[in-house]
């Protein structure tokens, strides 16, 4: 009987407008190598990337095929920072803890538009272009005018400039918001075309890759690490957990996987907007996210308007999620009212206890990276460069992403309820206008 998870289809726009997909066989045989890596996602190939410019061997092992998890369903969205602000950083630690995280941050959005350079990655369609917070209302608005007012000051960010609502309404199409903050670092990227040519570009490196290969198990021995493969096994000098929000596919994984909690998101996607009334919106082709707790957040890919948001529940894709996320844009966007939904999907984002990234070894022989907490597009493939260092027993300086212990969930089982209760809370907050 084969203990092989359900993989199912994701039809998503980036599946749907997909450039053309390299090819990975599953495991066949038993292989020893320097490092196995559990995941295929950006963390697991840039990892693979840079072990194979130190000369180390690695295999990235993927439960699915490229692209499946995170990597490949996300909303593209290039962000240079962190869940956690920099001010409440600075507050909670210091202003060089701050700093320096900020300047990860930065390194980490430059680092996305190197491997497209690197590897000519096609259809990436990656744009520098920065994002915009819209203000939903003057409260909100205000802590912008705070936030921007703090990152010029406190850690000379001049990259960031506060709006007016005309000129939100003029940049968005929408009369929606009260202003907003304008942050010219960042972008937005093609996520699965960037997935899958890191791959490319990773296996041309020398790194072996292997699709359909979910781990069972890991175990030590005398000599490394046996890594269990349905009908297989290899050995590895080091194990490198990149599993992220989708940890709980497999036991390999436990040592992470209660202090992850996978939060859904969910996407919808429009036809074609050219020679429509909603050709007009989002013409600068940025980032777009809401001040909301429940945040929604839209972009253009190509002539289409991508429009997402956090609130699906389950395991599953949620109809009433999707119809909600239609409804929300049609609000946002009268023009878009009676312009047809072509995709649908959802996916899984890692929260942290606190709202950070982890990087950092479980013992001598077992590495993890993992919790984006939303912003893993650019940090996840920036972080598995670091990983490598961390293998080759390189100095690291990740600030707090290494410095803080990946702490557990409290009543890890009720995490489900938990979100849900959070999330309801969180919807009342922002019916209220607080």
């Amino acid at each position: 009987m084969s203990t092989r998870p359900p993989f199912d289809d994701i039809k998503s726009l980036w599946q749907a407008t997909a450039a053309s997909r390299p090819q990975f066989s599953a495991l066949a045989g038993n292989g020893q190598y320097d490092v196995a890596i559990i995941g295929g996602g950006y963390t697991g190939l840039s990892t693979a990337r840079y072990l194979a410019r130190t000369g180390l061997s690695s295999i990235v092992l993927e439960a699915s095929r490229i692209g499946w998890g995170a990597s490949g369903r996300n909303g593209g969205v290039v962000s240079a920072k962190f869940r956690l602000a920099y001010r409440d950083i600075a507050s909670r630690f210091d202003i060089d803890v701050a700093r320096r995280m900020h300047d990860i941050s930065i390194e980490a959005a430059d680092h996305v538009g190197e491997l497209v350079s690197d590897y000519a990655i096609e259809g990436a369609d990656y744009h520098s272009t920065g994002s915009l917070r819209c203000a939903h209302n003057h409260l909100s608005l205000d802590a912008l005018k705070a936030e921007c007012a703090w990152l010029n000051e406190a850690l000379g960010d001049t990259a960031c400039s506060i709006q007016s609502a005309e000129e939100v309404a003029a940049e968005t199409g929408s009369n929606d918001f009260v202003g907003g903050m304008l942050n010219t670092h960042g972008g937005i990227i093609h996520p699965l075309n960037f997935v899958l040519g890191l791959a490319r570009g990773v296996q041309a490196e020398g790194a072996t890759i292997c699709e359909n290969t979910p781990v069972l198990g890991i175990k030590r021995d005398a000599n490394g690490v046996v890594v269990e493969i349905e009908n297989t096994t290899i050995r590895a000098k080091t194990v490198v957990i990149a599993t992220n929000s989708y940890s709980d596919l497999t036991k390999a994984t436990a040592p992470v996987r209660k202090s992850i909690i996978p939060f859904r998101s969910a996407m919808i996607a429009t036809e074609p907007l050219t020679g429509t009334p909603g050709e007009h919106l989002l013409q600068n082709g940025r980032s777009y996210t809401e001040t909301r707790r429940m945040m929604r957040w839209f972009r253009k890919s190509g002539d289409r308007l991508i429009y997402g948001g956090r609130g699906a529940f389950g395991k599953t894709d949620s109809e009433a999620a999707f119809a909600a996320l239609h409804k929300a844009m049609a609000k946002q966007f009268p023009e878009l009212a009676s312009v047809q939904v072509t995709h649908r999907w959802s996916g899984l984002v890692a929260m942290t206890l606190d709202s950070l990234p982890h990087v950092g070894r479980i013992d001598d022989r077992l590495i993890y990276a993992v919790g984006y907490n939303g912003t893993g597009v650019a940090m996840s493939s920036y972080i598995g460069k670091h990983v490598a260092e961390i293998v080759a027993g390189q100095p690291v300086d990740l600030g707090l992403l290494t410095q803080l212990p990946l702490k557990q969930i409290p009543f890890y089982g009720l995490r489900a309820p938990a979100v849900r209760v959070v999330a309801g809370w969180y919807q009342f907050l922002d019916a209220i206008g607080r």
